[in-house]
């Protein structure tokens, strides 16, 4: 599972899912499948890392597309722990839309994650786990203080994020 960071949301770095479908399929990987029009993909690949598959999928749509974002990759057993961990789940059960996971490119420090902790001002509330933050927005994420550049800032690491119902999708998929 691969996720894109900021292509096709609200106009921003529109780019063909079909083009990117056959890059992927260009550099080896197989069954690559793209679900929504927000960059999810997913995509069988034979012994590379996660990481690896990260840096050569961002090379690759570099070269290709002139397109210069990041790549979140997740096996299918990560994914699984992703949804399994939400610390969450009456809020995933009555408010899916409004629980969002950040996929984080690191795994931010504890003095980091208490560094965001410290930063909100409204209502949200976070877990951090490994390379994810489980984050709910009571109130919405429009309305929020709590945005991407904040969060990453906070972290010290990129990020991109998926609601709750984009996640089980997703996971329906593997």
């Amino acid at each position: 599972m691969a996720l894109l960071r900021a292509v096709n949301v609200g106009g921003a770095a529109p780019v063909s899912m079909a083009a990117v479908r056959e890059i992927l399929t260009g550099v080896g990987l197989h069954d690559v499948r793209s679900l929504l029009q927000s960059g999810n993909l997913v995509f069988g690949s034979a012994s590379r890392t996660p990481r690896d598959l990260e840096r050569l999928l961002e090379d690759a749509l570099a070269s290709s597309l002139d397109l210069r974002t990041e790549f979140f990759v997740r096996t299918a057993n990560e994914w699984d722990q992703v949804v399994s961990r939400n610390p969450f789940p009456k809020e995933a059960q009555e408010d899916p839309a409004r629980l969002n996971i950040a996929f984080l490119k690191e795994a931010p420090s504890a003095p980091a994650w208490e560094t965001l902790r410290s930063a909100i001002r409204g209502r949200e509330r976070f877990v951090g786990d490994g390379r994810q933050a489980y984050v709910f927005y009571p109130d919405g994420m429009g309305r929020s203080k709590l945005t991407t550049p904040l969060l990453e800032r906070s972290l010290g690491t990129r990020s991109t994020s998926r609601n709750w119902n984009t996640i089980l999708k997703l996971q329906s998929a593997l």
